[in-house]
């Protein structure tokens, strides 16, 4: 039985991944599966840069504003939800494309991956009370191939890899060795928008002007009124930095200064993520429209 295809396209924050999802989408009958950590919540329309009905241009788009800020949404449920919506669409006979920059989400859906389960909240409060040091030696004595790539200070995959190790029996290193033997869920046509690095920096910041000119601040405002029960919104770049301004801990060009350069740092992440994937073929984005960026596309096979 032959594997669905699934259109990805994946790549760094501003780089035009949704314009490009909807041209291909009208162009092959497709449906748009947003694959945002932040996008997926309500009420972060304009801090998540989450498109309009307007720029959805008719396209059906799943997995926006789905979820309230107060849940929290891990890898494992994400992929929960997207993959029955996915093949849902090919049922119906539509394309389904995966677009969005949460390279974990990604792999999550498109990986065979073991380790991408609920976890304990409990057990991981626990484990980040604990020393970093100390933390890092108990990895390093039942994983040391995973203790060898992180670093002591990198608490929260420290902790993760515990808490699997802890949950399952089986270290991430076992889990990684798992995965790899099994076969992928769908048959992917992976793509990611390529910029020059001062291009893509420099529409990161225009992006950000232009949330300011739709409202960002009144946005994190609405939000400041209950962010005890709003704590992903804590998550959301722009969020932090507004909210410092708005309390008259930092003057509001220093926000807008760290919101830009925040969001330049995680574009950086997310490429190192995105370049260590081979499945992915970088298509040159500048001076190409997303019609042109669709037919690149289509001629790869």
């Amino acid at each position: 039985m032959s594997k669905l295809e699934l259109y990805v396209i994946a790549g760094p924050t501003a780089s035009g991944k949704t314009g490009a999802a909807i041209a291909l989408a009208k162009e092959i009958g497709g449906e748009v599966v947003s694959c945002d950590s932040m996008q997926i919540y309500q009420g972060m329309d304009i801090l998540s840069a989450k498109p309009t009905l307007q720029e959805q241009d008719g396209v059906v788009h799943h997995l926006l504003s789905v979820l309230p800020p107060s849940e929290k949404c891990s890898a494992a449920r994400f992929r929960d939800m997207a993959i029955p919506i996915i093949e849902d669409i090919a049922r119906r006979g539509k394309q389904p494309i995966l677009c969005g920059g949460t390279g974990l989400y990604i792999d999550a859906v498109t990986k065979p991956m073991g380790f991408a389960l609920e976890g304990d909240d409990n057990l991981r409060a626990t484990l980040m009370q604990e020393n970093p040091l100390v933390l890092h030696e108990r990895l390093a004595a039942i994983d040391p191939p995973t203790a060898a790539r992180l670093h002591p200070n990198d608490v929260r995959r420290v902790v993760r890899a515990l808490e699997v190790h802890a949950l399952t029996g089986k270290t991430m290193t076992q889990i990684a060795e798992e995965d790899a033997k099994k076969e992928a869920p769908y048959a992917v046509k992976m793509f990611a928008l390529d910029w020059q690095r001062d291009v893509l920096y420099n529409r990161i910041d225009r992006r950000v002007d232009i949330m300011l000119e739709c409202g960002l601040i009144e946005e994190v405002s609405a939000l400041m009124k209950d962010d005890a029960e709003h704590p992903t919104a804590l998550q959301a770049l722009g969020y932090k930095e507004i909210l410092s301004a708005l309390r008259g801990e930092i003057s509001m060009e220093q926000a807008i200064d760290q919101v830009k350069q925040g969001s330049r740092n995680y574009a950086k992440r997310q490429l190192t993520w995105f370049r260590r994937d081979a499945r992915i073929q970088w298509l040159e984005a500048e001076k190409r429209t997303a019609q042109q960026l669709v037919s690149a596309m289509l001629a790869y096979h």
